[in-house]
């Protein structure tokens, strides 16, 4: 008996410990006796949830489907950002028979990077992050600021209150971008427009995200903009009766009464070209970089509460950004203490919009 209890305890233990991150899931999509290449995808929150990683995980099911049956898939949910958890995970689906790993959250970064000098033969892709080598690891990103500029103007014509709130992550470079390229569009068309900044500190987080969305329409905020992984914000903008912009994806069905637009991702245009070069041997370690005359990021169709003359003036410079003549951060640009952060004349390339370590004049809130 004290050996069965034992034991018992033991297999405990292991369950308690795969349950952290979850089994890696084959989700038959594919059958697996007939794919080429099995490809393994990290997500740190739940790939149903209305965000981000959904978002990301729509791109692998359009990939799948496109390759219709040559590509087998594994997903690994609610991966936190931890060298053991990450580890786990990747060396889960590395021994099921992955090739390619795609880890999706910033954290991630350092372990990939290891792990793609432990094992030469599995190429890995990081999504958000800076680091790459030249055999086996590359990373993927995408010019975000320019639907958020778009949203921004959204938001600029649609509040009454000129105070727009936004629920943020962390006061981290990827999202200081987003914030200022949201407030440049919002004010572009409203001077008098406020951004209202909230960290939650969390990449997920609902209640959070709900709590911040809540003090921020406390403080007058009658459009509510974010970058965090739920649909939290939108919901309380919903009860609140004012407006929302979600992120990631089209969300509209979560808060149709407040749902305005939504800078989104199409990840599937990078894992699509990515895969076929894997496939025929071609893939080289980059760092991509997609915008929205490439297909990866865009501006979700706006919902029947924009009025059309605010659409009109949207979609004028959505043009304008698509045919390459509409750059996000030119001068001058003042950082929200009153210095120039970007001096007239000049356009920030990638590298300069990277290194953003500030908020723009009319942005409420901490920065780095």
């Amino acid at each position: 008996m004290k050996k069965l209890l034992a034991l018992l305890l033991v297999l405990a233990l292991v369950a308690s410990s795969l349950a952290g991150c979850g089994g890696a899931e084959d989700t038959g999509d594919t059958p697996s006796g007939d794919a080429e290449l099995t490809v393994g995808f990290i997500y740190i929150g739940p790939k149903t949830d209305g965000g981000f990683s959904e978002a990301q995980d729509r791109g692998r099911q359009a990939m799948v489907e496109y390759f219709d049956g040559r590509v087998k898939t594994l997903e690994m949910e609610n991966v936190p950002e931890e060298k053991q958890a990450v580890e786990s995970a990747a060396i889960n689906m590395i021994d099921q028979g992955a090739k390619v790993i795609i880890g999706t959250s910033f954290g991630y970064m350092d372990t990939l990077e290891a792990l793609a000098e432990q094992y030469k033969d599995v190429i890995f892709l990081h999504f958000s992050g800076n680091k790459m080598n030249d055999t086996n690891f590359g990373n993927y990103f995408g010019a975000m600021e320019e639907p958020r500029y778009l949203a921004g103007m959204v938001a600029g014509m649609m509040t009454k209150t000129n105070k727009i709130g936004y629920v943020a992550a962390f006061p981290y470079t990827e999202l200081l971008i987003g914030i200022n390229a949201f407030t440049l569009g919002a004010r572009s068309v409203n001077p008098e427009a406020e951004v209202l900044v909230v960290y939650t500190n969390a990449w997920v987080d609902a209640a959070n995200e709900k709590a911040a969305a809540e003090a921020l329409l406390a403080q007058g905020c009658d459009v509510l903009e974010q970058h965090c992984d739920t649909t939290g914000p939108q919901i309380a903008a919903e009860a609140a009766g004012a407006y929302a912009i979600g992120y990631n994806m089209d969300s509209r069905e979560a808060a149709p009464g407040a749902f305005l637009t939504a800078p989104i991702w199409h990840h599937e245009a990078f894992y699509i070209e990515t895969i076929q070069k894997i496939l025929d041997g071609t893939w080289k370690p980059e760092s991509y970089y997609g915008t929205m005359a490439d297909g990866y990021v865009g501006l979700a169709e706006m919902s029947d509460l924009v009025p059309d003359d605010v659409k009109e003036a949207v979609k004028e410079v959505e043009a304008k950004i698509l045919a390459g003549e509409f750059p996000i951060f030119v001068g001058p640009i003042k950082d929200n203490q009153g210095n120039i952060v970007v001096p007239e004349g000049t356009t920030l390339d990638r590298a300069g919009i990277w290194s953003m370590d500030y908020l723009v004049e009319g942005a409420i809130g901490t920065s780095m």
